[in-house]
């Protein structure tokens, strides 16, 4: 059996293939634009890179990480990040791909909580993924936090100042709104506008650039409000931070531990912040452990 694991996030879409030759992966950037037709060609592209090198003898199971919001028949809902995907036929898209192919769908959040879980032991965690947008998720007495509703725990919607920026879910000062990459580059560059990434701000924190450690302080502020507010509803024994923003920031962990710290109560002391086992491939991860077991998030 052959194991595709696909990440579709908010700049790329990420596969890694399990298979008897070893392990191939493959990451296919977004076009320029928002146009859904662009989008949906390239992923075919991407698809066809991985499933078509593949020998045609074995079965193959496929686990999607993705960032919308599904119906059951595999339509997309919303996902405000790209809202031109509104009513596309994801699963048919894959039908026609992969035919006879058994593909299953979860949410990005979701299964990168679990794929980190599952590496800690199974402990009670919560899980918070920076990247383009915030996702997350909670594994609580062995199980992945779910409601018949869809994926709960979405702390990137946890609203830590009422008055804050607007987020793309419509309310603002939402943690999404403060603390994505995209967030946190904006306000760098309105201090500096030359900062356009990561490693820029990287070197003005090196640097001691005011701004730069402002910049940090203000995204782990709503980061670690989130994770103070989420601890007050359950204990989860450890928190963990991943995504391809907070993966390529190493300073944007200790500075959320700092926040969580200074927000302890007496008698309830939080949770450790450590980085992503996975790094930046936590729901990359998760598809694939979705995908070499089909029934993980129906028995969760």
């Amino acid at each position: 059996m052959d194991y595709l694991g696909i990440d579709i996030g908010g700049t790329k879409v990420a596969f890694r293939l399990h298979g008897r030759d070893g392990e191939r992966e493959t990451v296919v950037r977004w076009p320029a634009g928002t146009d859904p037709a662009n989008d949906l060609a390239a992923l075919r592209r991407g698809l066809r890179a991985v499933a078509g090198r593949r020998p045609k003898s074995g079965p193959l199971s496929v686990g999607v990480a993705v960032p919308a919001l599904l119906d059951p028949d595999g339509r997309v809902l919303t996902w405000p990040n790209r809202p031109g995907w509104r009513g596309i036929d994801l699963r048919g898209l894959f039908d026609r791909e992969l035919p006879g192919v058994p593909v299953r769908f979860g949410d990005d959040g979701d299964l990168a909580t679990l794929a980190e879980a599952y590496q800690a032991g199974r402990p009670d965690l919560l899980y918070l993924g920076v990247g383009t947008g915030v996702g997350g998720g909670l594994f609580l007495d062995g199980d992945l936090l779910r409601s018949d509703n869809g994926p709960v725990a979405e702390v990137g919607h946890i609203v830590v100042a009422p008055d804050g920026p607007p987020c793309r879910c419509g309310r603002r000062g939402c943690v999404q709104a403060i603390a994505s990459g995209p967030a946190t580059l904006r306000r760098a560059a309105r201090a500096d506008p030359t900062v356009t990434g990561s490693a820029a701000l990287r070197s003005a924190l090196a640097a001691g650039a005011p701004w730069a450690h402002r910049t940090v302080r203000e995204t782990a502020t709503a980061l670690g409000t989130a994770v103070a507010t989420v601890t007050e509803l359950v204990r989860p024994a450890v928190v963990r931070l991943g995504g391809g923003f907070a993966a390529a920031l190493p300073e944007l962990g200790a500075a959320t531990e700092a926040v969580v710290r200074a927000l302890d109560r007496p008698g309830h002391p939080a949770p450790p912040v450590e980085p992503a086992a996975y790094g930046a491939a936590s729901s990359l991860a998760g598809a694939v452990l979705l995908a070499r077991r089909p029934g993980l998030l129906a028995a969760a």
